[in-house]
């Protein structure tokens, strides 16, 4: 605990229960060392700085209002839950922030008590909230449930489900929507500009906020059924008048809020007021997403998932050369391919910078929508235009398009529509762990009719197929990895063949032939090198497609060679190394003393950590490819 003055020494040692009875001075030192905990934390892990700078104040009113664990509160995504992890007892381990063994960078359940629902995909808290609300009351138990929602993440489908049944089911939950204007993207759509405008029109209110309370005191003290529903109508036309007809109310909440987020007081004041209230309550809060350091007050996209960064500069720690990230090269590719044909279009789902869809919406704004956190909508939407003549290419991380699963089969692939799925971080993305590792795509998409499925195995090929997707007549999907590329030189964009893979490393009479997809090619080849110098030959191929497969190819690698390997990284079941199973025994080819051997994901959630290490952990490295090669030879 270096640099902290002994006052906040033992807050920090004995929180969450010390800061309860602490001065509002000491609160805001605690704060103020917070902050810096983070700061110097993520400037030498990585992670998510921004959205947790600006939550400080607003989770030590939490703790100081609630019991946890007792009362449980649940953080939407995770992004704004750092400081509620430092108040918990991670503070000595909180350098570990993202590392193997270390903090997860999302609440978890097996990490501590205080967590109380895991997360990392966006707007969950609210349903959350609600089960663990009528979970309580059906066990006829007594604690306090919140839910921390940011503005971004409200404005999904799921988030709207979850307050409509709040709603009607008057189950007592407390949710604070933490509005800073920004998810990832600056927000867009009529929900956010509906909460900035009722923020402008009423923070300053004091008639408003104390009519307010007046009639929620009449509601949660009137006994009289008729008076009742005279205060109700009443309470519906003061609203109406004072802020646009608030529209939480309207759903059946209770509204509290505007409120200054870094306001200790005034948000302990509001939370305390709906611990005491009856049914349904939003606690609204206003807050600055980077507060407290410069670089991410001005750049909070920027600093949203921040690299390690200087300290005293802001600026992100460059590790030398590197090749051309995935992400940069299908941008750059897709705003080419825009400049030759005039239907397309890019979809994103707030992720415009992180899937580089930020250059298409600089060099034809016109073609670009982001439709904020709200897949569904992304893929149905994308099926509606490409009915009318557009080719949307949707660009969505691996594991978020697992969250418009039905809308790809009901809406794109049941009407054999031209969408082309862009789906960046496919296979394992590192120190964001389980909630964010693309390893299930190829196993979900390969089950869905007409649906095409590839994926590159470098950034040179990416090209190549996105090319071919735009030009494809149906549904097809591009799996890629996140980061950098192998390095290869990038030549003019070409179609590809449908289904047709290619030899990357020909030897004769192989001892062992790998047939590896994606990312995946390149560990192969690098295992084939090792396996080499121990006199054993490797035949690579490079499958390309996972559907359609070539047949062709895979059916004379199993003549030529009675021990075939296939090398994926996705889960292994359903996956790519299953599909050629399916493949041989459908044409009736694994013969007596021929073998296939899967290599990929263990049916298990991978953790985090780097790239290398979960490699190593997964047996995915060139080293223990070789190894997994080797013991079959032997």
């Amino acid at each position: 605990m270096n640099n902290l003055d002994d006052n906040v020494k033992e807050l920090i040692s004995t929180c969450p229960k010390s800061i309860k009875s602490c001065s509002y001075e000491t609160l805001d030192k605690l704060a103020l060392n917070l902050r810096q905990k983070i700061i110097n934390t993520v400037s030498q892990t990585g992670g998510h700085l921004a959205s947790n700078l600006g939550s400080i104040e607003l989770t030590i009113a939490l703790h100081r209002v609630f019991n946890s664990p007792k009362d449980k509160i649940i953080w939407d995504v995770g992004h704004q839950a750092y400081a509620h992890k430092l108040l918990t007892g991670r503070w000595e381990r909180f350098h570990t922030l993202r590392q193997k063994g270390g903090v997860c960078g999302y609440p978890h359940r097996d990490e501590s008590e205080h967590d109380k629902f895991n997360v990392g995909h966006s707007s969950t808290s609210i349903s959350a909230t609600l089960g663990m609300a009528l979970a309580r009351d059906l066990n006829g138990d007594e604690y306090q449930v919140i839910g921390v929602i940011g503005d971004g993440a409200i404005t999904a489908g799921m988030a709207f489900e979850a307050m409509n049944m709040m709603g009607y089911t008057k189950t007592h939950a407390i949710i604070i929507l933490n509005e800073n204007g920004i998810s990832i993207s600056p927000n867009v759509g009529a929900f956010g500009a509906y909460t900035n405008r009722l923020t402008n029109k009423i923070v300053y209110s004091p008639v408003f906020n104390e009519v307010r309370k007046d009639i929620h005191y009449l509601l949660d003290n009137l006994k009289d059924e008729k008076m009742l529903d005279i205060v109700k109508d009443l309470r519906l036309k003061a609203l109406s008048v004072l802020s646009d007809e608030i529209f939480f109310e309207t759903l059946g909440f209770a509204y509290l809020g505007p409120i200054d987020g870094h306001n200790i007081k005034a948000i302990e004041n509001a939370l305390e007021e709906a611990k005491n209230m009856k049914g349904p309550i939003i606690v609204h809060v206003k807050t600055i997403k980077g507060k407290g350091f410069g670089p991410a007050e001005k750049n909070p996209t920027k600093y949203h998932g921040a690299s390690p960064f200087n300290l005293e500069t802001g600026e992100f720690i460059k590790v030398g050369p590197s090749p051309p990230v995935y992400q940069k090269v299908f941008g750059e590719s897709l705003v080419e391919l825009c400049r030759e044909n005039k239907e397309i279009v890019g979809i994103t789902a707030a992720m415009a910078p992180g899937t580089s869809l930020d250059l298409l919406q600089e060099a034809y704004p016109h073609r670009f929508f982001d439709v904020g956190i709200a897949e569904q909508n992304a893929v149905t939407m994308a099926a509606g235009m490409a009915c009318e003549g557009k080719i949307p290419v949707v660009a969505i991380y691996s594991t978020f398009l697992q969250r418009a699963f039905d809308q790809v089969i009901h809406d794109v692939c049941l009407q054999n529509l031209h969408v082309v799925f862009a789906m960046d971080r496919g296979g394992l993305v590192g120190d964001d762990g389980p909630t964010h590792h693309g390893t299930f795509d190829l196993s979900f998409l390969r089950l869905m009719p007409n649906l095409i499925l590839m994926a590159p195995k470098d950034e040179n090929e990416l090209r190549h197929m996105l090319k071919t997707a735009v030009e494809y007549k149906g549904p097809i999907a591009i799996r890629y990895p996140r980061g950098a590329g192998t390095g290869v030189e990038l030549e003019e964009m070409k179609t590809l063949e449908i289904g047709k893979g290619e030899i990357v490393k020909e030897v004769k009479n192989p001892d062992a032939v790998l047939i590896a997809v994606g990312r995946m090619v390149d560990n192969s080849i690098q295992a084939a090198e090792i396996l080499e110098k121990d006199g054993k030959k490797i035949k690579v191929i490079n499958a390309r497609f996972i559907k359609p497969l070539d047949k062709n190819l895979i059916i004379n690698a199993m003549n030529e060679c009675d021990n075939v390997f296939t090398v994926e990284e996705n889960n292994l079941p359903c996956g790519f190394g299953s599909a050629v199973l399916e493949l041989l025994e459908e044409n009736v080819l694994i013969e007596k003393g021929k073998t296939i051997t899967r290599i990929g994901i263990p049916d298990e959630f991978v953790e985090w950590g780097t790239i290398p290490e979960l490699f190593d952990i997964t047996g995915l490295s060139p080293e223990k490819i070789a190894e997994r090669v080797k013991q079959k030879l032997a």
